[in-house]
């Protein structure tokens, strides 16, 4: 364990360095008690850093930015002013930590793995541990790039090859520097990553905070869409439902406590694919703080379990509590299967595959539908017309994990022309459909060391 702890400080020096491009820590003098990663195992204990790699990790600034809830006054008056400005979609100065370093952390966690295996060569006696380290460290990367990507870039436009993605960090070299890539080449090597990931990922996890192939299939999934790719998303989504497809019965369910208590949903529970956390940056989603928008709230019906499941009253609105993570302050962001029910309705249904869109949809909606009322399946006389319906159930039930703000732009390039307001303290503040903030400022100390071009 104190090996552990000691590489993962070393980690964190050299991501400190490549992050910050700050040379004056080389001048640190070295340690000799302290040990570097050179063996395989090291390689995995990088990787199962949770801290790192896991848990409050994931960008939050898109979720600051959406629009399934709203603060109050006193809670917004509450906030740093770095904080009102991102709830208002203004442009706002800020430095480390934040969104981008906690990612690129973890992009750096990654690059070390890969690097170290170099040196490590792969044989019959150590193939299997090998090919975990290898492919959980695409996973990781790819599932990070997707995410800074869908952030920090603009909407995907295939059209469109010089819009600004990340910078797309393959190596631990900080003499290398920070060029974003286009916002497409950003997706190509999500795509590449995982695409090798799935190879080379043991079938089930050892634990769900590892990654396994059908994390790897959920993740392809999850970028297809973003892409616009239904086919290749509906592909992946079916993928990834062949390891796990199970549903928990919101009726009754041993990973489920009474609908009614403050946590009713267990932490790393059936529907769980794979294991992570949404960062809280800016301090604007705290739970406490937050309200859920009221026109989302009376959309879920009487004998919706996920009214009570999902919500507890603060009156006269209400705050959420249908996180995955059994805690009540800590949103997850990982991947679930109610996530590629609803992927693949949405792919059918763009491929005209009413019946099977249907089909997917009611299989969710049934597992939430209290069983003493019989359940009437939805059905959907045209492709615009189940579109609707899958797009607003995914929306109920995928609140608050950060996929809105994605969702959000995607729709809207498809000309959904969906207008956000806010409403602070007298003033209304907008956000227009494919409007430049839709790519959510860098940080400021990233563009000064770098010279990259802001958002």
């Amino acid at each position: 364990m104190k090996k552990k702890y000691t590489i993962a400080i070393i980690v964190g020096l050299y991501t400190t360095i490549a992050i910050l491009g700050c040379k004056k820590y080389l001048e640190m003098k070295s340690d000799a008690k302290l040990v570097i990663p050179k063996t395989l195992t090291d390689a995995q204990g990088l990787l199962d850093d949770a801290t790192l790699m896991n848990l409050r990790t994931t960008p939050s600034f898109g979720e600051a930015s959406s629009d399934d809830f709203f603060l109050p006054p006193a809670s917004y008056n509450a906030i740093l002013s770095r904080g009102q400005e991102a709830y208002t979609w203004q442009p706002t100065p800020y430095r480390y930590q934040n969104d981008w370093s906690m990612g690129y952390l973890a992009v750096y966690n990654s690059n070390l793995s890969l690097e170290l295996l170099n040196d490590i060569t792969r044989n019959t006696a150590n193939a299997a541990a090998w090919d975990q380290v290898k492919g959980s460290a695409l996973f990781f990367r790819a599932y990070y790039f997707l995410m800074l990507n869908s952030q920090f870039g603009l909407a995907y436009d295939q059209s469109s090859v010089s819009d600004l993605g990340i910078p797309l960090r393959l190596s631990t070299d900080f003499n290398s520097p920070s060029v974003r890539a286009s916002v497409l080449g950003g997706y190509q090597q999500v795509i590449d990553d995982a695409g090798k990931a799935i190879d080379l990922l043991p079938d089930y996890p050892q634990h769900v905070m590892r990654p396994s192939k059908g994390a790897a299939a959920a993740l392809l999934s999850r970028c297809y869409l973003y892409m616009h790719q239904y086919d290749l998303a509906l592909k992946y989504a079916g993928e990834a439902l062949k390891f796990n497809n199970k549903l928990m019965n919101f009726n009754g369910d041993n990973d489920l406590l009474a609908l009614s208590n403050a946590v009713p949903v267990k932490k790393f529970n059936k529907e769980t694919i794979w294991y992570a956390e949404l960062s809280t940056s800016f301090g604007v989603t705290t739970t406490a703080r937050i309200r859920i928008d009221s026109n989302l709230y009376a959309s879920y019906g009487t004998n919706d379990l996920r009214k009570t499941a999902f919500f507890k009253a603060a009156a006269p609105y209400q705050q959420f509590k249908g996180n995955y993570t059994g805690s009540a302050t800590v949103y997850f962001s990982g991947f679930a299967t109610d996530e590629l029910y609803l992927n693949s309705a949405e792919c059918k249904a763009y491929l005209n595959d009413l019946p099977g869109a249907m089909a997917d949809l009611n299989t969710l909606l049934k597992s939430r539908w209290k069983n003493s009322v019989a359940f009437v399946p939805l059905t959907a006389v045209s492709r615009i017309d189940a579109l609707d319906k899958i797009r607003l159930e995914r929306r109920k039930e995928l609140l608050m994990r950060g996929l809105r703000f994605g969702d959000l732009k995607r729709y809207n390039k498809e000309g959904a022309n969906i207008i956000l307001k806010r409403l602070v303290n007298g003033k209304t503040y907008t956000l227009l459909p494919n409007a430049s903030y839709y790519a959510l400022p860098i940080p400021t100390d990233i563009i000064e060391a770098s010279g990259m071009p802001q958002n």
